[in-house]
């Protein structure tokens, strides 16, 4: 099916979709990038609204990893096209340069969206007697935050809350890092405050996670409501979440550094909650 078709570098929309990498830009227009074939369909199966889709045909020729199965030749890229399509979704064909302003990963597949977030509230989480949650404070690089939501997405976590968040979690390279597992999992953000009330309205404990903490993580009793807390790269938590946490455990450091990458920590306290919770 044919396309409108944009070559120039300076056209609006493509000059727009740039200015969408900042922050402020997506906050004033309430919309965010959404690139590559994975998080986009991942987007579509969430329900969220698309805008526009920008495609490269040179591109698509050459990216034919995502394939629906070993004896199928239809790729992921196809799918999502066609699904947006049904949706009645502009479809703009872009030439390769244009393609490549927009752009903003590593591997470029040829396909982008623009789309506009679907915001969750405490009320969108459900109710259940043992719940499993990660509360996630002032991490600041996008990729470990991505990495993270891809993490609970894995584990099958109940939800995410993004407190006093120094990154934007529609920063494209937080959607990117996660796969798009952003969409998948309920994501709410708030303040500090806000997440403790909700915590404690639900009666979770919540479990902080310090290196100077005297309780190993494996040693820690992790089968009940559950809040596994975790901070900032540079300076981990801080004193609110420490001084309101019920369980506080570490992760042994055998050699010099004092702790571990914080979608690393993550993963490890998921997992063995997820161990626990299995016996």
């Amino acid at each position: 099916m044919p396309y409108d078709k944009i070559t120039s570098l300076t056209n609006s929309r493509i000059k727009h979709v740039v200015q969408l990498r900042s922050r402020k830009q997506r906050m004033k227009d309430g919309l965010m990038i959404v690139e590559g074939a994975r998080e986009i369909a991942r987007a579509l199966e969430a329900g969220i609204v698309f805008k526009e889709l920008y495609i490269c045909r040179e591109l698509l020729e050459i990216s034919d990893n995502d394939q629906i199965s070993a004896t199928s030749s239809t790729n992921l890229s196809d799918i999502v096209i066609k699904k947006a399509a049904l949706k009645n979704v502009a479809i703009y064909e872009t030439a390769q340069a244009v393609f490549s302003k927009i752009s903003y990963g590593d591997r470029s597949e040829g396909v982008l969206a623009v789309c506009a977030p679907k915001p969750v509230i405490f009320k969108d989480f459900s109710s259940k007697k043992h719940p499993l949650f990660v509360v996630v404070e002032c991490v600041e690089k996008p990729g470990n935050l991505g990495a993270i939501l891809r993490t609970c997405d894995g584990a099958g976590i109940d939800g995410v809350i993004i407190c006093d968040g120094k990154t934007d979690i529609y920063n494209p390279n937080v959607i990117r890092a996660s796969l798009g597992m952003i969409f998948s999992i309920k994501t709410v953000v708030s303040s500090n405050k806000e997440a403790l009330e909700f915590l404690k309205s639900r009666n979770i404990k919540i479990c902080a996670t310090l290196p100077l903490a005297k309780t190993v993580y494996t040693k820690a009793q992790l089968t009940d409501a559950l809040a596994v807390v975790v901070g900032s790269e540079q300076s981990g938590l801080t004193n609110f979440w420490v001084e309101h946490a019920d369980l506080k455990v570490k992760i042994p450091m055998r050699g010099f550094a004092d702790s571990l990458n914080v979608s690393v920590s993550t993963a490890i306290l998921l997992y063995e909650t997820i161990r626990q919770r299995s016996n």
